[in-house]
């Protein structure tokens, strides 16, 4: 009940609450403005909690406060196609809101339709479905809601190294189908205490994921093209790696925590994985076009990998006919680690913060920046 009153708080918070070459309007003046949204449908779930605003019928707990400034406020999950409501909406659309759970892939084709688009907002992290090339040279404005649900991907991502390294699932569809046979789960379990965990990519969530790890007592080791500082490293007793290809064999577990970028796309191919130590269990929350979707398939078949797990998929949402859905022990869900009812309610009070910055003509903290001006983030260069 405390939780349940903490987050309505939240919610009733949330409710209350010159141009760049570069850039098309990026201070633009107060004028009526039209926000388009795309989320996931809540369906019969969606009047089941009130704070469930990450969904089309929550809106983001924002349509009433921007319909009270005079806005209009489009909210739709049909992103797929010429014939889409979002493509409907596009053409005289100022700003898009779109998530990475169910994210509207903004094309080259589509920035070219859209004749008064000023900004393209990402609820949550990770704006890899905009094509931010075609973006920058358009002049608009790409943000997200830095740090909004990191907290949730690392939780998550601890939760499917143990589900992965303890055999847990096999377990569960016995208890589930009557059976019970303890040597079949029992035979590949492992205890998370001593194996060697290595992360690609230490930045929010990455750290995150390593200080929850500590406890656990294990050996961490982290890559990343910056080194974290000396302070906190030491705090977190990992270990910087400075060759990924290096670190790959000596890792029980590796985790990938790093964006998708030209340079990472598939990253993890067939070569790639075979230089990971046999048994090796992988989880990746982070994209899933980082991996070669064949190769983890075959790897997993194979043995080579003794475990995938994840809430990323090359496509989303995945094709009911796609190879990670039948291979053998995996850890998959749609992608779900950060939209909690708790990182739901930062993100969207992240985005009714942003939105009115833009109103007023004012930045956006610089961290939240995507594209600005013309330029790319570092991490997406």
């Amino acid at each position: 009940m405390a939780m349940k009153r903490a987050a309505s708080s939240a919610t009733r918070s949330l409710l209350s609450s010159s141009s760049s070459t570069f850039s098309r309007n990026l201070h633009a003046p107060a004028e009526r403005k039209k926000i388009v949204g795309v989320f996931y449908k809540g369906n019969e779930y969606a009047k089941l909690n009130p704070n469930f605003v990450g969904c089309v019928e929550g809106a983001l707990g924002i349509r009433e406060w921007l319909e009270s400034k005079g806005h209009q406020y489009i909210v739709t999950d049909d992103k797929e196609g010429s014939n889409s409501e979002l493509d409907k909406h596009l053409p005289d659309a100022h700003v898009l809101i779109s998530t990475p759970f169910h994210p509207a892939y903004v094309t080259a084709e589509r920035i070219k339709k859209a004749k008064n688009l000023e900004l393209l907002l990402t609820a949550g992290i990770g704006s890899d479905h905009v094509d931010l090339k075609a973006a920058a040279e358009a002049g608009l404005t790409v943000a997200e809601i830095t740090g909004s649900n990191v907290v949730s991907v690392a939780e998550d991502e601890l939760l499917r190294i143990l589900v992965l390294v303890r055999n847990f699932l096999p377990g569960y569809h016995q208890a589930v189908n009557g059976e019970w046979n303890v040597a079949g789960i029992a035979h590949r379990a492992y205890d998370l205490e001593g194996k060697t965990i290595g992360t690609v990519g230490a930045g929010r969530i990455g750290k995150l994921l390593l200080q929850r790890l500590k406890p656990f007592n294990c050996n961490l080791l982290y890559y990343d093209r910056l080194k974290m500082n000396p302070e906190l490293e030491k705090e977190i007793g990992a270990k910087f790696e400075e060759d990924l290809d290096a670190m790959l064999p000596k890792c029980d577990v590796i985790v990938i925590n790093m964006p998708l970028t030209e340079q990472t796309r598939g990253l993890f191919d067939k070569n790639r994985i075979a230089k990971c130590k046999k048994g090796v269990v992988i989880v990746n929350n982070a994209r899933g076009a980082i991996m070669d979707t064949q190769a983890i398939a075959d790897a997993c078949t194979s043995g080579h990998v003794a475990g995938y797990g994840g809430d990323v998929w090359p496509v989303q949402p995945a094709p009911k006919d796609h190879p990670w859905r039948f291979m053998p022990n995996h850890a998959m869900t749609p992608h779900i680690s950060g939209t909690t009812i708790d990182a739901q309610l930062r993100y969207a009070a992240g985005v009714k913060d942003m939105l009115d910055r833009h109103f007023r003509g004012e930045d956006f903290p610089e961290q939240n920046y995507i594209v600005k001006e013309g330029q790319l983030a570092p991490q997406y260069r």
